[in-house]
């Protein structure tokens, strides 16, 4: 007959000691980082397109201490953003980016001022995450990645549509 069979109570007990110790050896992962339904391109930013004032809570309850709003002013959020941010202790920073037209040295340098101001994590949205994907791409070509790397960090962000221009924006760059 099997051990195991022989002495139920100790076979608990090695079953039971075995998963705490599983448990214990685990790698440690916050518990709300896989809950937030964001990009996560790097440590410390996610991206996305426009959260809702559920998302945002649930940012905050996570951490998130710095909203990057890319969306032009006149843009429809579905609610008021500036004031959700505030109640929930958010600092909020907008760089409004006109599409294609907004990936502008200035557009990039002020993400670069407002990434580098952030304490904490931080939550950088667009409408769909497409220029927020874009304009990090231009700052990781500015930090020295080639522009494969580059673009490969953009889509990682939530670039799409704007891969093209970017990409030429990139190239012309790289060219100079």
């Amino acid at each position: 007959m099997a051990s195991h069979l022989a002495n139920p109570a100790a076979s608990i007990l090695r079953w039971l000691r075995a998963g705490v110790i599983a448990a214990l050896l685990a790698p440690c992962t916050p518990a709300w980082a896989a809950e937030l339904p964001f990009a996560q391109p790097r440590p410390q930013l996610y991206t996305a397109g426009q959260p809702s004032a559920a998302q945002l809570q649930q940012a905050a309850a996570a951490g998130v201490t710095t909203l990057i709003d890319l969306r032009q002013p006149d843009e429809a959020r579905g609610f008021d953003e500036t004031a959700a941010a505030e109640r929930l202790g958010l600092r909020y920073v907008r760089i409004p980016v006109a599409g294609a037209a907004g990936l502008t040295d200035a557009n990039a340098q002020a993400l670069r001022t407002a990434l580098a101001q952030s304490q904490g994590l931080v939550l950088l949205h667009c409408a769909s995450g497409n220029r927020a994907g874009a304009l990090l791409a231009l700052l990781q070509a500015r930090d020295g990645a080639s522009v494969d790397q580059a673009l490969q960090f953009g889509r990682e962000a939530g670039m799409t549509s704007l891969e093209a221009p970017t990409r030429a924006l990139l190239e012309q760059d790289a060219a100079r």
